[in-house]
């Protein structure tokens, strides 16, 4: 596999887009962009390659280790690529900002009953 593989079909292989289908997409919309350049679906990725994926709001830096054109097991999946320093550190950071900004739950536990649904919908409301 010295030619490369596509880098849709890479996306996917390493569990960084959940289908193909929406891997070529994300390649489409511009997304995802490969040692800083936008790229078509049909583009190969080699090792060494740097590959910056925005996924909801989130910016994902890899570096190609290695190529693999099926899907395989995770762990398999995580030896395709090394992220970068950067990239984990802003990973974390959103992760934090997005467990603060949670919405809080109601202090039963479980389902809310009618009463907490109905305190709920008033101060959605505004009341």
């Amino acid at each position: 596999m010295d030619e490369g593989v596509r880098i849709d079909r890479w996306l996917w292989a390493a569990r960084l887009m959940k289908t193909r289908a929406l891997a070529a997409d994300a390649v489409k919309g511009g997304r995802v962009h490969v040692n800083g350049r936008a790229v078509k679906p049909s583009r190969d990725v080699k090792p060494g390659d740097t590959v910056e994926l925005t996924h909801a709001g989130l910016r994902t830096t890899v570096i190609v280790q290695g190529l693999s054109e099926r899907r395989g097991p995770a762990k398999e999946a995580a030896l395709l690529y090394d992220e970068t320093p950067e990239s984990v550190e802003a990973r974390e950071r959103h992760r934090a900002e997005m467990r603060l900004a949670r919405p809080p739950m109601h202090q039963g536990g479980g389902r809310p009953t009618k009463r907490d649904r109905r305190r709920l919908e008033r101060a959605r409301r505004g009341r």
